[in-house]
């Protein structure tokens, strides 16, 4: 049976393959091309690799490329930062657990509902694992059921997030799917991870072509205008750390401006 793991990373090399452009690149123009972007041989001739090396790593097959290796490839793809790390971590992550959601440690909790400005935690599959009550004013976490306080199925599936985001929407919603994406392909497989994929795909119309790009993104800070029913328009800029105590919880505040 093939490692979910090792597909994932074939499909995101192929992704990226298909988006560069030959003539872009500098390479000689070809009348018919049967996919679009490079081939799979002239990925390897721009990163100075093997062809059949090449081949075996789209395939998903088992091999340990070298760190200079996808260093090559990442320059070849012309990668973003993000995308590059995302790689790295795609060929050197093996032999995971299985997902055990995260638990937040009482200090941690009790400092985030001691915030005056809205704050929440997530953890890795983008579950929102605690909040504050400035938080709650705004997104409603604590009236949502258990298996809703999550990122994904709040701002992709629930009708009145769609509304708070207004014309913002679809950008939030793949800001979070490329966010999500990074997460994901290390625990490809994992019936977590599994079951979360297949409720978006039925709770959200536009999930799969978001997902199928295979667009990755690292948590980061921004700004947020919401159109919240009773508070009218809201501008927010917000932020994210990591928690020390656990790497895999992120928390998240908002700066009304």
């Amino acid at each position: 049976m093939p490692d979910p793991q090792r597909s994932e990373l074939g499909d995101f090399l192929r992704s990226r393959r298909e988006r560069l452009s030959p003539k872009a690149m500098g390479l000689p123009s070809v009348r018919r091309r049967r996919t679009p972007g490079l081939r799979r041989e002239e990925v390897a001739e721009l990163a100075g690799i093997g062809v059949d090396w090449y081949i075996r790593l789209e395939q998903g097959r088992t091999v340990s490329p070298s760190v200079t290796t996808i260093d090559a490839l990442a320059r070849a793809l012309r990668l973003s930062k993000a995308e590059h790390a995302h790689l790295r971590a795609l060929t050197h992550n093996s032999g995971r657990r299985a997902f055990v959601p995260e638990t937040v440690p009482p200090t941690i909790r009790r400092l985030v509902e001691s915030l005056n400005q809205p704050a929440y935690i997530c953890g890795r599959r983008l579950d929102i694992l605690t909040w504050n009550a400035a938080a709650d004013e705004i997104f409603a976490f604590g009236r949502l059921p258990e298996s809703d306080r999550n990122s994904l199925v709040s701002v992709l599936t629930n009708p009145a997030m769609r509304r708070l985001f207004g014309t913002s929407w679809a950008d939030e919603a793949k800001r979070l799917v490329a966010q999500f994406r990074t997460t994901h392909d290390l625990w490809a497989g994992d019936p977590a991870f599994i079951a979360l994929l297949e409720r978006l795909r039925q709770g959200c119309p536009e999930f799969s072509g978001w997902w199928e790009a295979h667009d990755v993104r690292q948590p980061g800070g921004g700004e947020k205008v919401l159109k919240h029913p009773k508070k009218g328009t809201l501008r927010f800029e917000y932020a994210s750390f990591q928690a020390n105590d656990d790497p895999a919880l992120k928390l998240v505040i908002y700066s009304q401006i």
